[in-house]
């Protein structure tokens, strides 16, 4: 025979049609199980991609990859240490500001909010904030003319649009004839932007970096420089670099450290997802060891058969370690075909969902994401497969185990 006796007898042991349709019913039951946990664990696993990738590329479209700050009083050589930095390997992108935080008033309305000024020709080396712009440029920023882009949310709740005034507060106080009064300027709106997270376009305004040092009394410093580099996941290496070859004290920092908590409780939670339905592939694999019991219990006079012929106990193992093995691939492989082409098209099917039953999974109004975003990776994809299959390997085992301990005598006597 061409081919190994425990393959060619675990195949046609699949493919018959067996005397006991329960048998029957649980093997397509343990196949559609597993299908189904992988086709959910891709899905799932695709989606959290999606959601870390679109959140990662928002907040860093606003927060640079990494800073080079200086003490209290901010930094104040930081004019000849931009070139140095600029000039740096995989570093695409250097840009001085200075952050403060203020209340701007319009009429009755009044809200807090976090200015930063910035360099209107180096700003779009660091941020994404040029291609989001609702109106106006970030040309519009000049020095001395004391103008202010903001967040499309918060120049909704100030009701102001481009062309209109605001009134800026800083926190500190001056002294005068009348008393302590706090320090307020009148700034004209010259665009907004939106950036589809509620946390920066409820609560960031951009004005001009010599405003900004004006606004703040900070003479010739800023609050520190940021950086973009050609690879963000490079940057924690970079930032060691940079913080060692800096003549001088600097406070440096990288995406990372800013965002650790928030990135680290995404990881976690994948991690968790994964566990969790990967329970699911579990109980699948737990049929099939049902299935492969009653298949024994089915087959003992075939057993007993092959055995007085002279199949050794590996031979028989083997046959249905092959017949619940075949269960598990089948059955990964359909889910595995099934859930890349859900990841590939969930952001197709959802809004369609939406649409046809008018509802909205993911409100604006309290996620950070509106849509439901997938990155499918063939990492993920191939660790998925290999555990179902594992884990369909491994449910074989004591069926099999048992099948091979069966005797021939014991098996044919009621025959």
């Amino acid at each position: 025979m061409i081919r190994p006796l425990p393959l060619f007898i675990g195949v046609r042991y699949t493919r018959a049609r067996r005397r006991n349709g329960f048998v029957s019913f649980i093997s397509a039951s343990s196949m559609l199980g597993i299908a189904v946990g992988v086709m959910a664990l891709i899905t799932v696993l695709s989606v959290m991609n999606g959601f870390e990738k679109e959140l990662r590329e928002r907040i860093l479209g606003m927060v640079s990859h990494a800073t080079v700050q200086g003490g209290a009083d901010g930094l104040e050589d930081w004019q000849s240490l931009l070139p140095t930095l600029d000039e740096r390997p995989a570093v695409i992108g250097a840009a001085p500001f200075v952050n403060g935080e203020v209340m701007l008033t319009r009429g009755s309305a009044v809200t807090g909010a976090l200015v930063r000024g910035i360099d209107p020709q180096r700003e779009p080396a660091v941020s994404r904030i040029a291609n989001n712009l609702v109106s106006g440029q970030l040309s519009d920023l000049t020095d001395g003319a004391y103008q202010i882009i903001l967040g499309s949310r918060l120049a909704d709740e100030l009701g102001v649009g481009r062309g209109d005034a605001v009134n800026l507060i800083t926190p500190e106080v001056r002294v005068s004839a009348a008393g302590i009064l706090p320090r307020l300027r009148r700034f004209e709106v010259a665009g907004t932007f939106e950036v589809d997270m509620a946390q920066y376009d409820s609560s960031l305004a951009l004005i001009h970096l010599a405003d900004a040092q004006r606004l703040q009394r900070l003479g010739d410093a800023v609050t520190g420089i940021r950086l973009e580099f050609d690879d963000l996941m490079t940057a924690p290496k970079r930032v060691r670099t940079i913080a060692g070859e800096l003549p001088g004290r600097y406070r440096v920092s990288d995406w990372t450290m800013q965002h650790r908590n928030f990135f680290r409780a995404v990881a976690m939670e994948k991690t968790v997802m994964f566990i969790i339905l990967m329970l699911i592939v579990g109980v699948a694999a737990f049929n099939i060891v049902s299935t492969l019991v009653m298949a024994v219990q089915d087959k003992r006079s075939d057993i007993a058969i092959l055995r007085t012929l002279g199949a050794r106990p590996a031979t028989v193992m083997g046959i249905f370690i092959i017949q619940g093995s075949l269960l598990g691939i089948v059955g990964t492989l359909i889910g595995t075909g099934a859930g890349v082409a859900l990841a590939l098209n969930v952001e197709t099917i959802v809004p369609a969902i939406e649409q046809l039953f008018n509802v909205q999974f993911l409100s604006g109004d309290i996620y950070l994401i509106s849509d439901l975003p997938s990155d499918l990776r063939a990492g993920d994809v191939w660790r998925i497969s290999l555990s179902a299959i594992g884990l369909s390997l491994l449910a074989t085992l004591y069926p099999a185990w048992r099948a091979a301990r069966t005797a021939p005598a014991e098996a044919l006597r009621h025959e």
